[in-house]
């Protein structure tokens, strides 16, 4: 993994949760914004999908296990398009704070992620 790259997901993941739970909290229901910093943190889950693929050929191996790895980061893709699915769904106040949740949920398995990568010894 790239040490910066993880550090900007992780930071993005808390910032959209912390403005999803405020907003939530505040009463305000899904919108474009809060949908959107969602959609913000899977494009960089992606991003780390392809990086997680390429760097073991490119000399950088994780030093956990890479199953291990593979199952959070699948996991945490599959996180965000659900919580926008019932953002969509249920458009109430509740659903912007499960928005906010779901994006500090990705932060904690972001952390994770780079924990088994760079400092676990398999």
């Amino acid at each position: 993994m790239i040490e910066w790259f993880t550090t900007v997901q992780i930071v993005v993941a808390i910032v959209a949760g912390l403005l999803c739970l405020v907003l939530g909290l505040a009463g305000r229901t899904p919108a474009d914004l809060t949908m959107g910093s969602l959609v913000l943190v899977e494009v960089l889950l992606v991003v780390q999908l392809v990086i997680a693929i390429i760097a073991p050929f490119a000399g950088n191996p994780p030093t956990g296990d890479l199953v291990e790895y593979y199952i959070y980061l699948i996991s945490a893709l599959l996180i965000p398009p659900a919580a926008i699915v019932w953002g969509l769904v249920d458009r109430s106040r509740w659903s912007t704070v499960v928005l906010g949740v779901a994006a500090l949920a990705i932060a904690v398995m972001v952390y994770r992620m780079q924990e088994i990568w760079l400092h676990q010894v398999a």
